[in-house]
C-alpha cells in the first residue's frame, strides 16, 4: 500500500471541499504502477470533518451546509464546549459523515457515477488547514 498525505486549506467557512481532481491525480501516479486495478481510500484525520461522495456544483454541496445546520444546529446545549459557539457540533459530525470514503479503481480511473464527487466535509470554522490521507490499495 502506498499513502500519501495531503494538505487542505479549507477558510474560515464551513464547507464541502471538492478534493476530486487531487484523488484522480494520486490514482493516476499510483495505477500506472500497479496495472491500473485497486481501491482508492480517503481518510481525513480529523475529529471534527467527514469524507462525503456527492453530486458538486449544482447546489448539493450547498445544501448539505444548511442540512448539517438544522440537524445539528450551532445553538444547541452541546456538552463539549472548547473553541467557537457550538463546537460541539463539529465533534458530532462523523458520527455522519465518517471521516473516510473508498473507491474503486479499474484501468487507473476513479469509478465515481457522472455527477460523483469526493469531497472533504468541514463545519469546523476553528481549523482552516486539514490533512487528508489518500491510500492506494493495488488490485
Amino acid at each position: 500500500m502506498r499513502s500519501e498525505l495531503i494538505d487542505v486549506g479549507t477558510g474560515s467557512r464551513e464547507v464541502v471541499f471538492d478534493l476530486t481532481s487531487r484523488c484522480e491525480q494520486f490514482v493516476t501516479a499510483e495505477a500506472h504502477q500497479a496495472q491500473g486495478d485497486g481501491l482508492l481510500h480517503v481518510f481525513v484525520p480529523h475529529a471534527t470533518a467527514g469524507i462525503a461522495i456527492l453530486e458538486t456544483g449544482a447546489g448539493s454541496d450547498t445544501d448539505l451546509i444548511a442540512v448539517l445546520e438544522k440537524l445539528l444546529p450551532r445553538d444547541f446545549g452541546w456538552q463539549h464546549r472548547h473553541g467557537t459557539p457550538g463546537h460541539g457540533r463539529d465533534h458530532v459530525l462523523p458520527a455522519l459523515i465518517p471521516p473516510y470514503a473508498s473507491v474503486p479503481v479499474l484501468d487507473g480511473r476513479l469509478m465515481l457515477g457522472t455527477w460523483q464527487s469526493i469531497c472533504l466535509v468541514d463545519t469546523n470554522v476553528d481549523n482552516p488547514q486539514r490533512q487528508v490521507r489518500l491510500s492506494w490499495l493495488p488490485g
